[in-house]
């Protein structure tokens, strides 16, 4: 695995090396002695599969707050999306700023996300599906979350609006509970 570090520290793009012949190809995704090099010492608890049926979907912009602050692992294993990540700790140098990569089957590339950053994407393709590794388990009662659209952050996503959940539509914006986001 090759880690590029993000503009937001501690965040990073992880490119699988797969190994390929005839049969098809071979890649590791996660490494315990590789994910410590960058400081990754929690355990992964949770693995979830998420698939979106069309083109233009979006999801997110979730997070948990502490004491289930989690880091996530992402990875787009059908179809190709435009992952995001969005920096909520305040004390940051990089406090409200975003990174966006497209995920893809073809690109093999990863995400790691730290704790204190929300999460969305947008499906560039019908039918995409997404596997997430989580270091906390989900907990309703930190389940936390910023509009997509926020003025605050200016993500430019790369597609029209196809499809969005009512919850994810209707989260709050930063200016309506800004002290209730920051991590």
């Amino acid at each position: 695995m090759i880690f590029h570090e993000t503009a937001l520290e501690g965040a990073y793009i992880i490119d699988l090396e797969p190994f390929s012949d005839d049969r098809g190809l071979f890649a590791r995704t996660f490494c315990k002695r590789e994910f410590a090099a960058i400081g990754h010492h929690k355990e992964f608890v949770q693995f979830n599969h998420s698939h979106s049926n069309q083109k233009g979907t979006l999801r997110g912009l979730h997070y948990q707050r502490p004491p289930h602050a989690e880091i996530k692992l992402i990875r787009c294993i059908r179809g190709s999306v435009f992952d995001v990540i969005v920096d909520l700790r305040q004390h940051s140098p990089t406090f409200l700023q975003h990174v966006g990569v497209e995920l893809s089957e073809q690109n093999l590339r990863m995400i790691y996300v730290p704790e204190g950053f929300a999460h969305g994407f947008q499906t560039l393709q019908d039918h995409c599906e997404l596997i997430y590794h989580h270091t906390a388990f989900y907990a309703p009662d930190s389940d936390g979350g910023i509009r997509y659209n926020d003025p605050k952050i200016r993500i430019s996503w790369p597609l029209g609006l196809s499809t969005i959940s009512e919850k994810d539509k209707n989260l709050p914006l930063l200016s309506d509970d800004f002290a209730g986001m920051v991590l």
